[in-house]
């Protein structure tokens, strides 16, 4: 499942399917309707591709307000009873300090610097044989 996603609005948000990730790339700012449709978008790849892992690269979102903290924290949250694991990777450190600032604290949502750290810490595939016996990445 390569491909885009087009959310109401004509935003595109870009996903690709990795092995058992989904990789999603936040480009600027997201308007509240091109979030919720993400998350839409999201739990329904998860669903129809058993993917079992995602990763949000929010490195070129300058702002996340309390709106697209909550999506992400919701993301997770459906994506674990999906049996998905979800970790969000290059948070800025203002987006870090924003988050604090408004009390949210993302349950469920891992965080990794960089798509490829949060690939490994996934397993790259997310996948168990990808792991070692104690559950780290190879």
């Amino acid at each position: 499942m390569n491909g885009h996603f087009s959310p109401a609005g004509g935003a595109t948000v870009p996903v690709l399917r990795l092995g058992d990730v989904l990789l999603v790339t936040l480009q600027g700012d997201l308007h509240d309707s091109t979030a919720e449709q993400l998350q839409h978008d999201i739990v329904e790849a998860i669903a129809h591709s058993r993917v079992t892992g995602v990763v949000i690269d929010i490195s070129g979102v300058e702002i996340v307000d309390s709106f697209l903290g909550r999506v992400l924290a919701e993301i997770a949250a459906n994506a674990r009873l999906l049996a998905a694991q979800t970790v969000v990777a290059g948070m800025r450190p203002a987006v870090a300090i924003t988050l604090v600032e408004l009390g949210l604290t993302l349950p469920g949502l891992r965080t990794a610097l960089s798509t490829e750290a949060a690939l490994a810490l996934l397993g790259s595939t997310g996948s168990p044989a990808a792991r070692g016996p104690r559950g780290e990445p190879r």
